[in-house]
């Protein structure tokens, strides 16, 4: 299946999945579930008809308010649904040897990601429904996907939870304070599973350097020297190193062993 034949699916299933994927958001952190009751106001808790739950579309027909009640919607929502789409078709436009294999391994931990992303900043936490079923989806499929396989794969999700794994029981012995939480350690044993060894280093890397930024800006912009003490969610900028990898991997390695 050659990979512009599925751009129009990937913009399809992207938009659909990432309203999907915005109930996810909300609803499972709290222990409810994602396909009932149908979705409400959090204003005014009137339902939502078909005609305004159609991604993107109605949010700028309505003009970002409520129907009802025109109370603001948030602006994550559409956020969530164009990342979605952009991911899929992204994926589908860097990895065409793929084919098939983009609908039942790389879409369905992309649309993870995103919801891992947008809990962790919300909540702190992230869902084992998510790194754990990934993980376990990243294994199982990896035997499609001709340049991973299960021994790389493998290897990269023991790679992932073993370096995350030490490094935060080093941390607590040498500090007395918990580093790194549970959630980001089975979450990079899950990208481990996706990328391969190479895709570890790749998402250690990058999301050290994210994060460190982010704090350091964190620190300057609230001139509050305890601000680095603060726990910030880390599963993001694994996120980040992981999308690095994913779409310029084979780029950045070939610059990295072969820069001239």
């Amino acid at each position: 299946m050659e990979s512009f034949t599925l751009v129009p699916l990937a913009v399809f299933l992207g938009l659909i999945l990432g309203s999907f994927m915005n109930v996810v958001i909300h609803r499972w952190p709290l222990g409810q579930s994602v396909v009932r009751p149908r979705s409400s106001c959090p204003a005014c808790n009137s339902l939502i008809a078909w005609y305004d739950n159609v991604p993107l579309v109605s949010y700028a027909l309505l003009k970002g308010k409520c129907r009802q009640c025109k109370a603001p919607i948030s602006g994550r929502y559409p956020l969530v649904e164009f990342l979605s789409a952009l991911l899929l078709v992204t994926a589908t436009l860097t990895h065409p040897d793929l084919g098939w294999v983009l609908l039942i391994r790389d879409w369905p931990l992309l649309l993870a990601m995103v919801a891992i992303i947008f809990i962790d900043l919300d909540h702190r936490l992230i869902p084992d429904e998510l790194s754990l079923g990934g993980l376990v989806l990243a294994l199982v499929t990896a035997g499609a996907d001709s340049q991973l396989g299960w021994g790389l794969s493998f290897l990269g999700g023991a790679l992932g939870f073993g370096f995350f794994y030490l490094t935060a029981w080093i941390y607590d012995r040498l500090t007395g304070r918990t580093g790194l939480g549970g959630g980001d350690i089975k979450l990079l044993a899950m990208l481990g599973a996706f990328l391969g060894p190479q895709g570890v280093l790749t998402v250690v890397l990058v999301s050290s350097i994210a994060g460190s930024l982010y704090g350091i800006g964190q620190a300057w912009t609230q001139r509050d020297p305890e601000v680095g003490k603060v726990a910030i969610p880390y599963g993001p900028f694994l996120v980040i190193g992981a999308l690095t990898h994913y779409l310029l991997g084979n780029w950045l390695w070939l610059q990295f062993t072969n820069p001239t």
